[in-house]
């Protein structure tokens, strides 16, 4: 699998994980999905709506916030394909809490922001038995 996104849309989605910091920021990555490739053309950024004590190392996207990025997508032709999370001072390595909340098929984007500057990115699937994530390969045109 791999994951395309626009460098617009990038630019974006590291402003709201930066304006997040020290907590994790997130959103919903709205595109298409053709086979093996999936192409993020718009972001639904999102308010963390975790419990603010707990927030600078979970975030939480309610299903009204789901139901939400699946009428933008729709309006716009689009799908909800994946949520984006940052990793304050952490790696963007998928964690065993991620997993646990995870849904086959979807991207998960999580950029590490260290000291409050978005750095490295990277993706991942859950496997479908669910037992770990695969990192997919992630493009920025």
């Amino acid at each position: 699998m791999t994951l395309i996104i626009s460098s617009d849309t990038f630019a974006s989605i590291t402003a709201h994980l930066q304006a997040a910091y020290p907590n994790e920021g997130v959103g919903l990555l709205l595109g298409r999905a053709d086979g093996a490739q999936k192409t993020a053309q718009a972001a639904l950024l999102l308010p963390n709506r975790f419990e603010a004590d707990e927030q600078h190392h979970r975030y939480l996207v309610t299903a009204q916030d789901m139901l939400d990025g699946e009428t933008q997508a729709e309006q716009r032709g689009l799908d909800v394909i994946g949520i984006v999370h940052s990793h304050p001072d952490h790696p963007a390595q998928a964690s065993e809490f991620d997993r646990e909340f995870a849904l086959p098929w979807y991207s998960y984007l999580i950029v590490s922001v260290p000291k409050g500057l978005p750095d490295a990115a990277r993706a991942w699937v859950l496997a479908d038995d669910r037992s770990r994530f695969v990192e997919e390969e992630f493009v920025i045109e």
